[in-house]
């Protein structure tokens, strides 16, 4: 119960903070790549998760990084467009 209330606590500031996390989210990883990708607090099964941000593939640069959530308000709209068309494995 504590580790699922933890979960949802973060989710919960997370969206207040202005992440949408809890499904498709546009992430960046460590050389810049942004790409979309399922992000399910709590629910990993292609990564290796660090809390507030993963290890996990990243299909446009075709290396493992770690990537990190990004705000929309944070993205030009030339990102989002690039994100949407660059999609991981659709599973968290």
């Amino acid at each position: 119960m504590v580790v699922v209330g933890v979960i949802a606590g973060g989710t919960v500031l997370a969206r207040l903070l202005g992440y949408k996390l809890g499904g498709n989210v546009v992430v960046r990883c460590r050389q810049g790549h942004v790409y979309a990708t399922v992000w399910i607090p709590g629910v990993k099964l292609k990564g290796l998760d660090l809390v507030v941000a993963r290890i996990q593939y990243c299909p446009v640069g075709k290396h493992w990084s770690l990537v990190v959530p990004v705000r929309d308000a944070d993205l030009t709209e030339g990102e989002r467009q690039f994100a949407r068309a660059h999609h991981d494995l659709p599973i968290p």
